[in-house]
């Protein structure tokens, strides 16, 4: 048995250029994110998407809704799709990170760097190593799960086998969709950030 995950990234906010938003509340889509969700939405709804998981935060579950509504179906909170933790660099803006050592290197040596009391991208991949257990024993054929550039990155490199320290090599943009395909013991990538129009 094996499961298509269709990982979407929320779309754009006011917010991205700014400051790492991470589990900051209160960050929300305005009208080019809200679009973003529905064209993703429509893209999603001839997939057969049995159920919409999402991160709890306001512009994962902002684009989740639009995603379950034209799909047809259920909406839940998945906490393994979480935002990473920045710790000690949550909500800061980029201007004030760009000084500090330790930002440059969580940027080059992202296999083995750490947020300041935050979480590194290999506990992200642990978590989402069980989730990724848990969906294919559940017997779901195909589900959308809205989650985060750095959360998909790091599920993208589980399939892949690829260092989190080349992290930077491909993108995961706005309202974009990434297919894996999971279960008889392999996670395998069927698409990257494919960007929904219309």
């Amino acid at each position: 048995m094996t499961t298509t995950v269709f990982l979407v990234r929320h779309g754009v906010h006011d917010q991205l250029q700014g400051r790492l938003c991470g589990r900051s509340s209160g960050v929300l889509m305005g009208a080019a994110g809200l679009a973003q969700a529905e064209a993703a939405g429509r893209r999603l709804a001839r997939e057969g998407v049995e159920v919409v998981l999402t991160s709890p935060l306001e512009r994962t579950r902002q684009t989740a809704e639009r995603i379950a509504r034209a799909c047809g179906v259920p909406l839940q909170d998945e906490e393994a799709l979480m935002e990473i933790d920045f710790g000690d660099w949550n909500g800061r803006n980029f201007d004030s990170l760009q000084g500090e050592p330790l930002w440059r290197t969580w940027n080059s040596e992202r296999d083995t760097a750490r947020p300041p009391s935050g979480e590194s991208m290999a506990e992200v991949q642990a978590r989402l190593t069980e989730w990724l257990e848990r969906l294919t024993r559940s017997g779901a054929a195909a589900v959308a799960a809205v989650s985060h550039a750095d959360v998909i990155k790091a599920a993208v490199g589980l399939a892949t086998g690829l260092s989190m320290r080349f992290h930077g090599r491909f993108e995961i943009s706005p309202g974009s969709v990434t297919t894996l395909v999971a279960g008889d013991g392999l996670l395998k990538l069927h698409a990257l950030n494919e960007v929904p129009h219309g």
